[in-house]
């Protein structure tokens, strides 16, 4: 039996088989992005700061996405009311941002909300507060 080799850092976070090829090279060049936001204005500004820097930085980097997109929340064919994403990126990929001491259980379940309500089966949850990125970057998987 041979050891799989380990991983670190960004590699680490991309690394799965439950989503394909495309997908995962989508969220590496986003988290991509990211890491270049932090390495310019680096941690404790505010999630708007940053979200306007994503997307400029998104935008020169020639990747698609949509900012503060409104989804429908319906129960057994009745419509709740509607909710707001930070991003969708390429129609397939949900990216929240945040701007907080640490990532919380609740950040990660909200996601998953998030990629049900869509049907996406992928999200990044990318927490700008933190002094290396890597640290605050988390995938979900709505499997």
């Amino acid at each position: 039996m041979t050891e799989k080799p380990s991983l670190s850092g960004i590699d680490a976070l991309l690394t799965t088989r439950e989503v394909d090829k495309d997908l995962n090279d989508l969220a590496q060049r986003v988290i991509g992005a990211g890491i270049e936001v932090h390495r310019h204005l680096g941690p404790g500004l505010t999630e708007p700061l940053y979200e306007t820097a994503f997307k400029l930085e998104l935008a020169l980097r020639g990747i698609p996405y949509k900012s503060q997109v409104w989804i429908t929340v319906s129960y057994k064919g009745h419509t709740l009311g509607r909710r707001r994403i930070d991003l969708i990126v390429d129609d397939v990929l949900i990216v929240e941002l945040k701007s907080v001491d640490a990532l919380a259980s609740i950040h990660s379940a909200q996601l998953i909300s998030y990629l049900r309500l869509t049907g996406n089966h992928l999200g990044l949850l990318i927490n700008f507060n933190v002094a290396l990125l890597k640290e605050g970057v988390k995938r979900v998987i709505l499997s």
